[in-house]
C-alpha cells in the first residue's frame, strides 16, 4: 500500500472518529475530568462545543483542505461562552489540552490497531495537532475578546456580585444596593437550565425583575419576588422561597441537585424547590436508592422493555394516588391494562402496589420505600 493510500485510510479514521459518539463521551470526561470548573458546568454544554472543534479539528483530511471559518469560529464562540459563564481562563485551556491529548491517543490506537505504519501515523496526526492547536489559539482569542468587552459592562459587575452572593462570598450592603438587591430583603433564589449566552439573555427578559447572571454556566438569578405566572415559558427553571440572603447560598446547591432530578424526568417550565424535596433528598442517597430497586425489583431485566414497562406503570400508579382510572388516563391505556400490569409485576417480583393490610409498615412510608425503589431501578440504563 502507498504512503497515499495509508493517509486516506487515517483520514477514514478520523473522520469515523469525529461522528462516534463514543470518542465524544470520552473526550468530554476527560476535559470535564482535567478541570473541575469546567465540570461545574451541565455536561450538555461541555458537549455542544466540544462536538464540534472536535469535528472541525478532524475535518483537516477531507482532501487534506485547509480548515474553513466554521470550525474557528465555534472555537472562538466557545472561549467568548466561557468568559461569560465565569470560567477561567486557566481551567478552561486545562479542559481544551487535555481533550486534545485524548483525541490524538483514541486516533493512535485505533491507526495502529488498522496496520498503519508508525511514520505515516506520526506524520499525520502531527498535521492533525497543528490544526487543533489553531483551534485552541482561536478559543483563547475568543476568550480575551469578551472578556474584554465584559469588563467594560455595568452587567459584568453585576454578574460577578451575583456569583458571590450565591456561592457564599456574600458583598457589601453597599455593593448589594448598588447592584439593585436589597441586604436585608429576602429574596428568591431561580436557577435555569439554560446555559447558553444568547438564550440567558432572552429568558432573562422573560423573567423580568431581579439581578440575572451565568453561574457555573446556568442563568442563575435574585429575585425580590416571584415572575408573573408563565414568565419564562417551557424553560426549565427552580425557585426558592424568599429567604434571607445569608441562606442562599445552601439553597442555591439544593437548586442544582433539583435541576437535574427535574431534566431526568424530563419536566419543563417552573417549579418550587420545595415541590421537588422528597426527589432532592432521595438523590442524596443513589447507593442506598440502588440497593432497595434491587432489593424489589431484582427478578426484573432492566434491558427487558416488558419489565421496564411494568416498573413504569407501578411508579405511576403510585403517583396517582393508587387510582387506577387517574393512571390508566396519564399512560393513554385502558384501567383493565393498568391492573394486568401491575397483576404481572406482583407474580414476578412480589411486590404489590397496592395500600398495605393491616400491621403492615405505615402506608407513607412503604409508599415511599417503594416509589424509591421503582425510581432508582428505572434510573439505570437500558443495556
Amino acid at each position: 500500500m502507498t504512503v497515499g493510500q495509508w493517509s486516506d485510510r487515517v483520514g477514514r479514521i478520523l473522520r469515523e472518529m469525529a461522528a462516534d459518539q463514543g470518542v465524544l463521551d470520552e473526550v468530554v470526561a476527560t476535559a470535564r475530568a482535567a478541570a473541575p470548573e469546567v465540570a461545574r458546568l451541565p455536561e450538555a454544554e461541555n458537549r455542544r462545543h466540544i462536538a464540534v472543534l472536535l469535528a472541525a479539528g478532524l475535518a483537516l483530511f477531507d482532501e487534506a483542505a485547509e480548515p474553513d471559518d466554521s470550525g474557528f469560529a465555534a472555537a472562538a464562540s466557545l472561549g467568548a461562552d466561557r468568559a461569560a459563564q465565569g470560567v477561567p481562563i486557566t481551567a478552561l485551556l486545562r479542559g481544551v489540552q487535555a481533550g486534545r491529548s485524548r483525541a490524538v491517543e483514541i486516533a493512535i490506537a485505533r491507526g495502529r490497531a488498522a496496520g498503519v505504519p508508525e511514520q505515516v501515523l506520526v506524520e499525520t496526526l502531527l498535521d492533525v495537532d497543528r490544526h487543533i492547536g489553531e483551534l485552541e489559539r482561536q478559543v483563547i482569542t475568543g476568550y480575551h475578546t469578551a472578556e474584554l468587552e465584559l469588563s467594560r459592562t455595568a452587567r459584568d459587575a453585576r454578574t460577578q456580585l451575583l456569583r458571590r452572593a450565591v456561592l457564599g462570598r456574600r458583598p457589601s450592603d453597599e455593593e448589594l444596593t448598588q447592584a439593585g438587591i436589597c441586604p436585608d430583603g429576602p429574596q428568591h433564589c431561580l436557577v435555569s437550565d439554560v446555559s447558553d449566552p444568547v438564550q440567558a439573555r432572552t429568558l432573562e427578559h422573560e423573567l423580568g425583575e431581579g439581578v440575572f447572571g451565568l453561574v457555573d454556566g446556568r442563568l442563575t438569578g435574585l429575585l425580590p419576588r416571584l415572575p408573573a405566572p408563565g414568565a419564562g415559558g417551557t424553560a426549565l427553571t427552580v425557585v426558592t422561597p424568599a429567604v434571607p440572603l445569608d441562606e442562599i447560598p445552601a439553597l442555591y446547591s439544593l437548586c442544582v441537585t433539583a435541576l437535574g432530578t427535574a431534566k431526568r424526568r424530563r419536566a419543563r417550565g417552573r417549579h418550587l424547590l420545595t415541590e421537588l424535596a422528597g426527589e432532592v433528598a432521595l438523590a442524596a442517597q443513589p447507593a442506598l436508592g440502588a440497593l432497595l430497586g434491587t432489593t424489589l425489583l431484582g427478578a426484573l431485566d432492566p434491558a427487558d422493555r416488558f419489565h421496564r414497562q411494568l416498573a413504569f406503570t407501578a411508579l405511576a400508579y403510585l403517583d396517582n394516588d393508587r387510582r387506577l382510572d387517574h393512571t390508566a388516563a396519564a399512560l393513554h391505556v385502558h384501567p383493565n391494562t393498568v391492573r394486568y400490569r401491575l397483576d404481572r409485576l406482583r407474580e414476578i417480583t412480589g411486590l404489590s402496589v397496592e395500600a398495605g393490610a393491616p400491621g403492615d409498615q405505615p402506608g407513607v412510608l412503604r409508599g415511599l420505600r417503594m416509589w424509591w425503589g421503582l425510581r432508582s431501578w428505572l434510573d439505570q440504563p437500558e443495556v
